[in-house]
């Protein structure tokens, strides 16, 4: 879910909790024998419930404000109509706020609310006064717990991208060394044959330019990634995008329907990107399959004008929204590979049913840099 979709869904979240918030209010204003007696002050009590159920609204920007108006319209509430509670529902912007901010703040807000609350003796009783902190202390706790949870699940998202970053500098790193390796040969052949063969010498420099424009390159995603060393093995071979074909069989052994259809030309680009590539196709396979509960994934890789394009649809149903902690081969993944290569990545159910990946990652840019 992209920044503008989650903002569109959390107004729309808060505005069915402000509905059923007004809602609940004009329930109690309007029963029979219910304070204020007259329409005027109906009128006047209603508006005030939806000035603070409207607080809910903006709350997300600016907290301490929205929880202040929302208690004056509370205070308005209570004179006018004492069976809506303490301060009429000004527990739910509470819980707001201690679900957006820290206890040093949430905690300060909660206190202030409960001080006058000793009033309800005078208008109520002890249980009016034992209700009207009640149900404060929940509305704080329950806002807190959100705020711990949503804490918890950001710690296994770092957790999730370190270990992704981990794997990508290993595995950048062979390439890398490949590269490396490469220009120390060719410049030390340059120099054997520099006076008696300059033509070969030329070669073997047109060589090293080429070996260090794709090393460059590497370096240029590697540099990003966060290189630690956790004693895996990082000398085997990397794959890349021939090896597809042989992907597509070992997962077609496990009973998923795969097809393949790839630009020949991409096989020559940038060992780095292919690493991303395979890595993007591998891991949508494994999800289509371990988590979609697919039969048949179509892969598609195209590339053109400095583009590689990946396309992984399949006719299961999505994986996890979460991943658990160390879980780093998942979207989240997926996604931080196309990042570090300058790239995109997106992924969601079909319509029609299915769940597709969709991979860009540029090319050109990097190599004629």
């Amino acid at each position: 879910m992209n920044c503008r979709s989650r903002s569109r869904f959390l107004l729309l979240l808060d505005g069915g909790i402000a509905t059923v918030m007004l809602g609940v209010a004009l329930t109690v204003l309007l029963a029979p024998d219910t304070p204020p007696t007259s329409a005027g002050g109906t009128a006047a009590a209603a508006g005030l419930a939806a000035a603070q159920a409207s607080c809910l609204l903006w709350i997300r920007r600016r907290p301490g404000y929205a929880l202040a108006v929302a208690t004056l319209a509370g205070v308005g509430l209570e004179a006018l109509c004492p069976p809506l509670g303490w301060l009429g529902l000004v527990t739910v912007p509470l819980a707001y706020v201690a679900r957006l901010r820290p206890p040093r703040f949430s905690l300060v807000a909660l206190g202030l609310l409960l001080l006058p609350t000793p009033w309800e003796l005078v208008t109520g009783g002890w249980r009016d006064l034992l209700f009207a902190v009640t149900a404060l202390g929940l509305g704080w706790a329950l806002g807190e717990l959100q705020r711990g949870h949503a804490h918890r699940r950001r710690d296994r998202q770092r957790q999730v991208l370190a270990h992704e970053r981990e794997r990508i500098s290993r595995e950048l790193h062979d390439v890398v060394a490949h590269h490396v390796a490469v220009i120390a040969v060719q410049a030390a052949a340059a120099e054997d044959v520099f006076d008696a063969h300059p033509d070969r010498a030329r070669a073997a420099l047109g060589a090293i330019n080429v070996a260090a424009r794709s090393a460059l390159t590497e370096l240029r995603a590697m540099l990003h990634a966060l290189a630690t060393d956790d004693g895996a093995d990082p000398d085997g071979p990397q794959p890349g995008l021939a090896q597809l074909d042989a992907l597509a069989d070992a997962v077609r052994a496990v009973g998923l329907e795969v097809t393949v259809d790839r630009d020949a030309g991409a096989e020559d680009l940038p060992g780095g990107v292919q690493l991303s590539a395979y890595r993007i196709v591998q891991e949508s396979l494994t999800n289509a399959l371990r988590h979609g509960h697919a039969t048949r994934a179509d892969v598609s890789v195209r590339y053109d004008d400095g583009m590689l394009r990946l396309a992984v649809v399949n006719d299961g149903t999505a994986p996890p929204r979460r991943p658990g902690v160390g879980a780093g081969r998942g979207i989240v993944g997926m996604r931080e590979r196309a990042r570090l290569l300058g790239g995109t990545l997106e992924a969601g159910p079909l319509p029609a049913g299915g769940f597709r990946v969709e991979a860009r990652l540029p090319v050109a840019v990097a190599v004629t840099r």
